[in-house]
């Protein structure tokens, strides 16, 4: 059985359900980082099943950078009004925008640029965590950065 810290600190990594970090845990003998892959690999096939489903909801965020010289726009889509309107869904939004605003390649696509607060995963994986962590599909809809 899993030490209750573990669970916490695994919880606290990856906002995941507690039962879900017993289950990673326990079947990875208790460490930490290989529940956290197998977790991140569980993510990936509940988005790939999710990802049919349709994204009705949602919400438009947007970040203007000091000095008023870029300003990035983001309509993020999921599936319930209860799931837009968390806290949580508008932090992903807005650090989605800071994303979009912090790339400089033009030509690789969003999904698969590096999220910068972790070079080894994707905006891709972060979204895939969300995805996890309501239960529900969330998808990009459209995006717009400006600059002067």
């Amino acid at each position: 059985m899993p030490d209750i810290n573990q669970v916490k600190q695994l919880r606290n990594r990856t906002g995941v359900s507690i039962t879900e970090c017993k289950k990673a845990l326990k079947k990875t003998g208790g460490d930490i980082e290989k529940a956290r892959e197998a977790l991140r690999k569980m993510g990936q096939d509940f988005a790939r099943n999710r990802a049919e489903r349709e994204t009705r909801e949602g919400m438009i965020d947007s970040y203007i950078h000091n000095g008023s010289k870029m300003g990035v726009m983001i309509e993020l889509n999921c599936e319930s009004d209860f799931v837009a309107r968390s806290e949580d869904f508008k932090k992903l939004a807005h650090e989605l925008c800071l994303q979009i605003a912090s790339f400089s390649d033009e030509e690789t696509p969003l999904l698969k640029q590096p999220w910068i607060k972790d070079q080894t995963r994707t905006i891709k994986d972060l979204i895939e965590e969300y995805i996890t962590k309501f239960g529900e599909n969330i998808i990009v809809k459209r995006f717009i950065k400006y600059e002067l």
